[in-house]
């Protein structure tokens, strides 16, 4: 049985498009142990794709909150004694930074990883001191194929087509049971609005939510507006009032109750985030929302149901949301 460890510890985007790969994996070795060591905020998540036999909780960015603190050092020591406990066929590290190759040389086996810079992508060079097999990539790569190419040539499998089937693994089951756990009764159908970015350049207009939500809720839509923090709980908040009772804002959700609350919606409307690349990989009616020429690199490809609208310098309109989900039925 072939034991390999991932090495993909964030962001929430970048986690999401990471999954493809353990089926990836699957597909050439069905009993394989497949570990992913992942920023421990994640960890709920990755525990929900099919295949993955542990997701292994990474404490960096709290460690670095304290990095003097004695209880910082003994739980660096504990983590470092726990990854050495086991011996993998393979280690591979997704992400090409210090701190991920790093962490990951802390694991037993055979270490690979990536041996470029692709375009858009973080990487850091001094990586290759790190690797004992670098993997050279296209720079004009999807992130979802720069990943799945890497772990091909790791495993000396056939590179895949970015036609091929690609699976995210997300079991959907478990995220309806994690959304169902809430008692929120949620009003169906409902549409996801998805507003809230790391970035104030990729928002949305609230003009452009309010005129977008009340056209939904006159063809008697609900809307559902998630929030992740006190500041963006304060923007669902102020746009729900312009949907009156139709809108719910929710309470913060754990990440396996979104997937089911994603899963479970007529479509997704929202930025360029985690949540909506979710929306995404569930193949689910997604609007995903550029205000940057960086569709090519994350939007989904990979269904019909999910639209990328917007680039640089020509953001994504009302008129071309409401088309898009129109082409879905809903208006």
């Amino acid at each position: 049985m072939q034991k390999i460890l991932i090495v993909r510890v964030s962001s929430l985007g970048d986690v999401v498009h990471n999954m493809p790969v353990v089926a990836d994996i699957r597909r050439k070795y069905p009993d394989a142990q497949i570990d992913w060591l992942v920023e421990e905020s994640f960890a709920e998540l990755v525990r929900l794709v099919v295949g993955v036999h542990r997701a292994i909780p990474f404490s960096l960015r709290r460690w670095r909150k304290q990095p003097l603190s004695p209880k910082t050092w003994r739980e660096i020591a504990a983590f470092k004694r726990m990854l050495a406990a086991e011996r993998y066929d393979l280690v591979i590290d997704c992400q090409g930074l210090i701190k991920t190759a790093w962490v990951a040389s802390w694991a037993r086996g055979p270490l690979v990883g990536l041996g470029n810079r692709t375009d858009g992508a973080g990487y850091e060079w001094p990586v290759r001191f790190f690797y004992g097999r670098r993997v050279p990539i296209v720079p004009r790569t999807h992130v979802v194929e720069r990943t799945r190419q890497l772990v091909a040539a790791a495993l000396d499998a056939p590179q895949p087509e970015p036609t091929d089937d690609i699976d995210f693994g997300l079991n959907t089951s478990r995220a309806a049971l994690a959304l169902s756990e809430l008692g929120l009764n949620l009003p169906v159908p409902y549409v996801v609005f998805v507003h809230a970015t790391s970035r104030a350049d990729k928002e949305w207009p609230d003009a452009a939510w309010i005129e977008l939500g009340q056209a939904l809720v006159a063809r008697g839509m609900s809307l559902v507006l998630p929030w992740g923090s006190e500041a963006e709980r304060a923007t669902s908040e102020r746009l729900a009032k312009g949907f009156g009772a139709a809108a719910i804002v929710p309470p913060r959700l754990s990440l396996p109750a979104v997937v089911g609350l994603l899963d479970a919606a007529a479509a997704t409307v929202g930025v360029d985030t985690g949540l909506v690349h979710i929306a995404a990989a569930l193949k689910r009616p997604t609007v995903e929302l550029y205000n940057f020429a960086t569709a090519w690199r994350t939007g989904g490809y990979w269904s019909p149901r999910v639209v990328n609208l917007g680039t640089a310098g020509a953001p994504p309109t009302l008129p071309q949301v409401k088309s898009a989900l129109a082409e879905f039925g809903l208006l």
